[in-house]
């Protein structure tokens, strides 16, 4: 990855993680349209570091809101009037509204990683954005205050969050849109999206964190990362600052639209542009058998990570050593097995 691809994708993470247009969805389509080959390994780390530029971001916008429901929540469990406040109640709220997304994200943790995968798919989901958009305006009588928020709202803008997880559905557009169904006014809504999008940024960093030391090599492009990361921070801080004064006077139907052509552009763009900018495959693709010893099971993704980079070239990586393997003193053996013709 370039400096140059980092700081135009620390922008678009910036721009989309707040607007309601899916900043996972930009991230797979972005590098898609271009033609960008980055390597599996630098983007991962990539998508994790922008995600945080972008927590960074909400949490120094909302500083002070943020203290409040803190300390007035804290108060509440110590003198025992948890629900005393209307910020300790909002510290509530928003540990409900966390719970749909964490037990959905747990559970199709393998699926959200295939539709990464996709980018056609990922596409298509923008259509969900779209239309989750134009519901909450259509259906939405955007009569109520954030003061008059309940337990059941919360629940139910969760749910929206949850639906999110998948690249292509606007966390910020289907929590909005959750809110508004609920009738609250789009300042309320796009309020409360932004702070109940805190503690799920939060375990998700924390999660890639986890994931992000065993990556090898990691500090050697670190630099590139670091930014993106304050490109992603200061590009989002802006944009949660004009949409606040955006939706305070106009509707959310310029953003649906733009989904639905975006992901129109891209569908037709996979199905027409891209195979004929594609040469015709005359190589034949070697597929190898690996046999590793149990102690080097460690490997084998990093060996298949190096596979799909390589256009005529596949593994098949053996979980249990080869006879002749055990036979021998060897803990790696390579075993061309067929070449297909492409």
């Amino acid at each position: 990855m370039t400096f140059l691809q980092a700081i135009i994708l620390g922008i678009v993470q910036g721009l989309t993680e707040f607007l309601p247009i899916s900043s996972s969805a930009h991230l797979v389509l972005i590098p898609y349209l271009l033609g960008w080959q980055i390597p599996i390994s630098q983007a991962f780390v990539f998508d994790i570091l922008v995600q945080l530029g972008t927590l960074t971001a909400v949490i120094i916008y909302f500083r002070k809101d943020l203290w409040a429901i803190l300390t007035e929540w804290l108060h509440g469990i110590f003198h025992r009037v948890p629900f005393g406040t209307f910020n300790s109640r909002m510290g509530w709220y928003l540990i409900l509204a966390t719970i749909p997304a964490g037990l959905l994200g747990i559970t199709i943790k393998s699926k959200v990683e295939a539709v990464f995968n996709n980018p056609l798919l990922t596409a298509s989901l923008l259509f969900g954005t779209a239309i989750l958009l134009v519901v909450a305006e259509r259906v939405g009588k955007r009569i109520r205050a954030l003061e008059s928020m309940n337990w059941k709202d919360a629940l139910w803008v969760g749910v929206f969050q949850a639906i999110s997880i998948f690249p292509g559905i606007s966390r910020s557009g289907s929590t909005i849109s959750g809110g508004m169904i609920r009738d609250l006014d789009r300042p309320s809504a796009t309020r409360f999206a932004f702070l109940m999008s805190i503690p799920v940024m939060i375990a998700a960093g924390l999660i890639g964190m986890l994931d992000l030391i065993k990556v090898p090599n990691v500090v050697a492009f670190l630099p590139v990362m670091a930014v993106g990361f304050l490109t992603a921070a200061v590009v989002g801080y802006l944009s949660i600052r004009w949409l606040l004064g955006y939706i305070a006077k106009r509707n959310f139907y310029p953003f649906a639209i733009y989904c639905a052509v975006l992901a129109s552009l891209t569908i037709a763009f996979g199905f027409i542009v891209q195979p004929s900018m594609e040469p015709a495959n005359t190589q034949s693709t070697v597929i190898t058998r690996v046999s590793i010893s149990p102690t080097l099971r460690w490997i084998a993704p990093l060996m298949n990570i190096c596979a799909r980079e390589q256009g005529n070239f596949q593994l098949v990586v053996m979980e249990n050593p080869a006879p002749s393997l055990l036979e021998s003193d060897l803990a790696i053996q390579f075993e061309p097995d067929k070449m297909e013709e492409g």
